[in-house]
């Protein structure tokens, strides 16, 4: 008769460990999303950051060859004639 009343018993304790460990779970996976939801935020901020860098010096990149161009139109038009070139016996091949 006392194995049976043991019996309810150890189940309970059971399922109490097992509710402990799925609320412990859930804690664990809502704390993983915070952090994930910081990285990611983290991750844009540094791609935006990049971005910008990237943008400014395409754009001075861009205006040095502007400039460049206007000092010198026939060499630029020397170096375009040469390029078209190369791309066209490239192509043919």
């Amino acid at each position: 008769m006392a194995e049976l009343k043991t019996a309810p018993a150890e189940s309970t304790a059971a399922r109490v460990k097992a509710d402990i460990a799925a609320d412990d779970l859930s804690a664990q996976v809502t704390a993983l999303r915070e952090d994930l939801s910081r990285l990611t935020e983290s991750v844009r901020a540094l791609g935006q950051g990049a971005k910008s860098v990237v943008t400014d010096e395409a754009s001075l990149m861009t205006e040095r060859l502007r400039d460049k161009v206007r000092e010198e139109p026939l060499m630029a038009l020397a170096v375009a004639a040469g390029v078209a070139y190369l791309f066209g016996l490239l192509s043919r091949r």
